[in-house]
């Protein structure tokens, strides 16, 4: 490889961590407070045959370090860790197990899985406290010495303000795979991410973010591969500085930055998944790979006084420690990295309860958050929290802080239920349009901190909420155990595929509704990619493991009729969004104000034109709501939406409120394909399971 490699490291320098060139040398850096010796191993360019163990010469404030002469990007290496193998006393050092770098920027090649990458002798009596001394160089990816140098040219990010950012949830290869005109090698990868005609169906629905399942590079589990599944999601942490080498059709990192760059040059916001609540490695039987063998006290939450085990907060075997000071840095470096080196423009934290936690539980004002909200380059990028773990008081929707947005999974079931005809869950749904103000109107935060959705990836996609009554996960190999049983769903009369027209019309009717109330309700919406076309997981809510056609995106499915019908459908009703302030109200503010003169800023009528009495929304059976906002837009002017909902089976008569206003009527979404009508009489029609948007102008002195 033309690499002179000496007898020693030269000492170098304890920051930055990681691997980084000079030019004349790359310096390594990498922290272990409890071990007694780390070594450097150089690996040739294939990654193949180990060709030196370097100890690291020094080590400053518990960061060994130390420089190699005459190196540079393109090295493989790895690292050694020599310390007490004590596992109940949280100690794992074991000399023979290659170690991953967690600040390593890039990988080559995978984990292969042998018995040689666990730290003990698997099917030991003694279990994880036996000692395996077989050596696991061959099974584990070698880092990469990476050196950022892409020239980003005058792009620049689109800088969307939340209060207009509408999120597209989608993964790299489920939404690259079945892309036609793409290199076949160039499937599923960042290289067909940012195809032209996938930016311009995203512009098309008026989207402003992508965000992106994880990118991180990431493990797939032992017992899936041997069912001949792959971990398709990514929740599975490996390094969480590189990418995931299958989703590089290239290699290169740079591969993710052009796409990055191409959806900035559309006006389109990238926003990545990450999950720093755990990592790969698992519980005490899972393998050693990284953190695990470098320092496992450090960087894992123990259970106190029985250090051999792991508080297991996320349900993945192991809780990351970010109450500790160098693990903390490192998560902060990872995002710095992200958001500086790729540009990418926010971040939605997995399990965001447990980053929040510290010894006392979890905590708004918690080392994760202040080190976050006040950096200057990460506090100004979108941050959105899954707000809930399965640890102890886990479920925290609302009580991040001012600056987050957060996963409205009450939204989503509060659409779902009053729509499948749930009885009493008018005062629900009127809350779910609002944005949750009983969760977020609170600590000056504004309505976009409510993230609403229909569905996400986890879970059945939107037409499979209204096409099943049951999840269907056979597939995923444990008996259709896994995976939520309550989906809030319903089938309309026959469980998944069927050809009767009479049930597909009722289905596409109420899931119109459920899209149109999540479009135009008050906080930021987020759709599953696909659910603008309709796209079915045959009823599998957790296809966590599906790295198949279940889970790729059908274009063909897309481009036929019924697909465009669908996507022009969801288009319009970002049309509509976009036109009128009043379908997303930008703030929380008291609803009885007054807009304009004799025009409130929110007003709830039943089907007899009148308003809410605390009689009506108390009435259980109250399945009909009128929903009306009012917007400022011009002095003297106010910009009115009027949604007029009927989850009932019946069609009604709705009494228009009574104001000197002319209505148009917008959309109705049992005819989405009719054109815009002016309403000239008092009452309209509006059909069982189906939702109108009205729309008006009115002047102050109209009302005054």
């Amino acid at each position: 490889m033309g690499l002179h490699l000496p007898e020693r490291l030269e000492v170098g320098c304890p920051k930055p961590l990681g691997a980084f060139s000079d030019g004349l040398g790359v310096n390594f850096a990498v922290f272990s407070a409890n071990a007694a010796k780390i070594e450097l191993c150089i690996f040739d360019s294939r990654g193949r045959v180990e060709l030196a163990r370097l100890p690291m010469p020094e080590c400053t404030d518990e960061v060994w370090h130390g420089y190699l002469p005459d190196a540079g990007p393109g090295l493989l290496y790895g690292y050694r860790a020599y310390g007490p193998y004590d596992p109940k006393n949280g100690h794992r050092f074991n000399p023979h197990k290659l170690l991953i770098d967690p600040y390593a920027r890039q990988l080559r090649g995978n984990v292969r899985w042998s018995d040689a990458l666990f730290g003990y002798r698997v099917q030991h009596q003694k279990a994880d406290l036996s000692m395996d001394r077989r050596d696991s160089a061959a099974w584990v990816p070698k880092c990469v010495v990476d050196q950022d140098e892409y020239n980003w040219g005058a792009s620049r990010r689109p800088g969307t303000p939340w209060a207009q950012t509408y999120i597209y949830e989608a993964h790299v290869r489920g939404v690259s795979m079945r892309r036609s005109g793409v290199p076949s090698k160039a499937l599923g990868t960042c290289q067909a991410l940012a195809h032209p005609e996938f930016i311009d169906h995203l512009n098309k629905l008026g989207v402003t973010a992508i965000e992106l399942m994880p990118l991180h590079a990431y493990l797939h589990d032992h017992f899936l591969v041997e069912r001949g599944l792959r971990n398709y999601w990514g929740y599975n942490s490996l390094a969480y500085f590189a990418a995931e080498p299958a989703y590089l059709a290239s290699g290169q990192p740079d591969e993710l930055r052009r796409a990055i760059r191409r959806f900035h040059e559309a006006g389109i916001e990238v926003i990545l998944d990450v999950v720093y609540n755990h990592t790969a490695e698992g519980n005490e039987l899972g393998p050693t790979l990284s953190w695990r063998g470098l320092d496992n006290a450090s960087y894992y939450r123990l259970i106190p006084g029985d250090e051999r085990y792991y508080i297991n907060d996320t349900g993945c075997g192991n809780t990351m420690n970010l109450s500790h000071p160098r693990v903390l840095q490192m998560v902060m470096d990872s995002l710095r990295y992200w958001a500086e080196s790729f540009r990418v423009d926010g971040f939605r934290f997995d399990l965001g309860v447990t980053l929040g936690r510290e010894g006392t539980g979890f905590d708004p004002g918690s080392g994760f958050f202040d080190a976050l909200l006040q950096d200057p380059v990460l506090s100004r990028l979108k941050l959105i929290s899954e707000p809930w773990d399965i640890g102890p008081d886990g479920y925290q929707l609302g009580n991040h802080p001012p600056g987050f947005a957060e996963w409205n999974d009450k939204f989503r079931d509060g659409v779902r239920q009053f729509w499948r005809g749930d009885a009493g869950l008018r005062s629900q749904l009127a809350s779910c349009l609002l944005a949750s103000p009983e969760m977020f109107d609170r600590r000056h935060r504004r309505p976009w901190a409510s993230v609403n959705y229909l569905a996400s990836h986890d879970g059945f996609t939107a037409w499979d909420v209204v096409s099943y009554n049951d999840k269907h996960n056979e597939a995923n190999g444990d008996g259709n155990a896994d995976g939520h049983s309550d989906n809030s769903s319903a089938n309309w009369g026959v469980e998944g595929n069927t050809g009767d027209e009479l049930v597909l019309e009722l289905r596409e009717r109420v899931l119109r509704a459920m899209l149109a109330s999540t479009l135009l309700s008050n906080g930021t919406p987020m759709l599953l990619a696909g659910d603008e076309f309709a796209n079915s997981q045959q009823g599998n809510n957790n296809a966590y493991c599906q790295d198949n056609e279940l889970s790729w995106l059908d274009w063909e499915q897309a481009a036929s009729a019924r697909g465009r019908e669908w996507t022009d459908f969801v288009a319009r009703l970002h049309q509509l969004r976009r036109a009128h302030p009043s379908l997303h109200l930008a703030r929380f503010e008291d609803a009885d104000q007054d807009v304009v003169q004799g025009i409130k800023r929110v007003a709830w009528f039943d089907l007899d034109g009148e308003p809410m009495s605390e009689e009506a929304w108390g009435f259980a059976e109250g399945r009909v709501l009128g929903f009306r906002r009012a917007a400022r837009v011009l002095p003297g002017w106010a910009d009115l939406s009027l949604l007029l909902m009927n989850a009932s089976a019946d069609d009604i008569e709705f009494k228009l409120p009574a104001m000197a206003c002319t209505w148009l009527c917008e959309l109705d979404t049992a005819d989405p394909g009719a054109a815009p009508a002016t309403l000239s009489q008092p009452t309209v029609l509006v059909r069982g399971h189906s939702l109108l948007v009205l729309t008006s102008m009115v002047a102050e002195a109209a009302n005054g």
